[in-house]
């Protein structure tokens, strides 16, 4: 296949067509583990076709979300590993369409790099593999931007779209949330894929790489490298469980913007979520990086996640049924606040 396809004047500016089909070829055995019930067709066409599995729905909706792994890309190419960054970008986008009850259908994703290493893209597309098999949608599609001048050679980007559905009526609803609530976190792995920039500077990776891979007596023996790579975690599979058995009023997907932006974003007016910072399980890479670089309080919990990757709100009867059938999906979660009435804030940390 692509045997007359080759350009020798294209390769002399710097693009070698070639590369991407052996890079496609390497990454089928990846793409296949996340065939589902959908898939209509091969990766390989110009549109990824899907089959929409509507049985039982009355009104299905679409639910899209697009993100990418921010600078965390930087420390992926620094450690010269690839295969882990992937489960971010699916986790980045699938972690958002659940907060309105949407169950993932499908990913695609976009890698632009200085140079096709063949290799290396199909390391990539494994992590991303591995992130749409752990959220059960379907990679059905993708682009590999080859693009030299623009960035170095070693360099790459990663980015990623997510499609799923849920029935209109089951679209979560905040106007039911009350005063009395409860808030439930679910643990995180780490930062996730948010702040690496503040990350980068408090270390000083750019200027001093090698301290990335220094054995950490306050991370527990280890390196600040493998401790902040580890993937987002993804929540899919634990919160479609929840909402099968309880009532949820409300779920917050935290990233940029830690506490303060992203649990407001699931809080009617009138409410507030009251949380106990004392609760929260902070995991020892943000205290390091709170200490490395003299960070306030405030801003960490309005940086990062600090240990709670997602939130959730429901009933207080409801609570024990809610952290058994998550704790069962794997998600430690614990309650971390309550639902109060306040007119004038949307969350209050003390």
């Amino acid at each position: 296949m692509h045997n007359n396809s080759k350009s020798e004047s294209y390769a002399a500016a710097g693009v070698d067509i070639t590369a991407g089909y052996r890079a496609v070829e390497l990454m089928k055995s990846h793409i296949a583990r996340t065939r589902n019930e959908g898939c209509l067709d091969d990766v390989g066409g110009f549109g990824g076709c899907f089959g929409l599995p509507v049985a039982g729905m009355e009104e299905p909706v679409l639910v899209s979300g697009t993100d990418g792994c921010g600078t965390k890309v930087k420390m992926a190419i620094l450690m010269d590993k690839h295969d882990t960054i992937g489960i971010d970008a699916v986790a980045m986008c699938v972690n958002d369409i659940i907060c309105c009850g949407a169950r993932p259908l499908f990913f695609l994703d976009y890698i632009a790099c200085g140079k096709n290493i063949p290799e290396k893209i199909a390391s990539i597309v494994g992590g991303v593999a591995e992130g749409c098999v752990q959220s059960g949608a379907a990679l059905i599609g993708g682009e590999t931007a080859e693009h030299p001048g623009l960035m170095p050679e070693e360099d790459y980007d990663l980015a990623g779209f997510a499609v799923g559905i849920v029935d209109k009526k089951k679209i979560l609803d905040n106007t039911k949330m009350a005063a009395g609530d409860v808030v439930i976190g679910l643990p995180s792995t780490g930062i996730h894929s948010n702040g690496f920039s503040l990350v980068r500077k408090v270390f000083n990776i750019d200027a001093n790489p090698a301290s990335l891979y220094e054995p950490c007596e306050k991370l527990g023996g280890k390196s600040i490298a493998e401790t902040v790579l580890t993937p987002t975690r993804i929540y899919v599979k634990s919160i479609l469980a929840l909402l099968e058995k309880v009532e949820v009023k409300g779920i917050s997907h935290i990233t940029g913007g830690g506490f303060y932006e992203n649990i407001p974003r699931s809080i009617p007016d009138g409410l507030c979520a009251k949380i106990n910072k004392s609760a929260v399980r902070v995991l020892p890479i943000f205290d390091l990086i709170a200490e490395c670089g003299n960070i306030p309080e405030r801003d960490m919990f309005n940086t990062y996640n600090m240990g709670v990757g997602m939130s959730v709100v429901v009933k207080k009867e409801d609570v024990d049924t809610a952290l058994s059938i998550l704790r069962a999906h794997g998600d430690d979660a614990y309650v971390i606040g309550e639902i109060v009435a306040n007119a004038d804030e949307k969350i209050i940390l003390e």
